[in-house]
């Protein structure tokens, strides 16, 4: 039988990073099938501006740096410092990457700098909040990409519902073409076709 996991080779420094997050008891871990696909994703966008909302520990920032051109730029954001420092330091000689430690739907509010060829939200800012000031981010032919739209063991209470309005939501999107994978841990992957 096929097995997907079997056939997806691991970016650099994911299993150091890895290794960290499990002793700092970071249980939001990033599906390996999330990361493969980020890593093909930014490999469409040479020389790309990417955005992605919530660092974590950096393991989803690692699959889109091995997939980023020398020439890409990325953007990482988190508020909290203690995880975040994993993939400062993890990342320290990376150049493309820059990261601000800042609540999300703060930064997205005020932010004023170019728009970005691929954004990934993993955490609330940038997808049940401050979601169209993120999709206004996006250029045209660009990608929004989202996970965890499967029911997951850490949701709280409630969030199935949160998440079906937002689903809801973003099929409305009349500028953005997208497909829904029920796949990995539930994935929407948008393609900006006009502003």
């Amino acid at each position: 039988m096929f097995t997907v996991e079997g056939e997806i080779s691991l970016p650099p420094l994911y299993q150091e990073i890895l290794q960290q997050s499990e002793a700092l008891r970071f249980n939001m871990l990033s599906d390996l099938r999330t990361g493969s696909l980020l890593r093909t994703l930014a490999a469409a966008k040479p020389q790309g501006n990417f955005l992605e909302i919530g660092t974590g520990t950096g393991l989803s920032l690692a699959w889109l740096a091995a997939g980023a051109d020398s020439d890409t730029k990325i953007l990482s954001i988190d508020n909290e410092a203690s995880y975040q420092k994993v993939a400062v330091n993890a990342f320290a000689m990376d150049k493309r990457i820059t990261f601000i430690c800042k609540d999300g739907n703060e930064w997205l509010n005020t932010y004023q700098g170019p728009s970005f060829d691929l954004i990934f939200a993993d955490a609330w800012p940038g997808k049940f909040n401050a979601l169209d000031e993120t999709l206004a981010l996006v250029n045209v032919g660009g990608f929004y990409i989202i996970d965890d739209l499967l029911p997951q063991p850490n949701w709280p209470t409630g969030h199935a519902e949160k998440v079906e309005v937002l689903l809801a939501t973003l099929k409305q999107k009349e500028n953005f073409v997208f497909t829904i994978l029920d796949w990995s841990t539930g994935l929407m992957v948008f393609t900006k076709v006009k502003n």
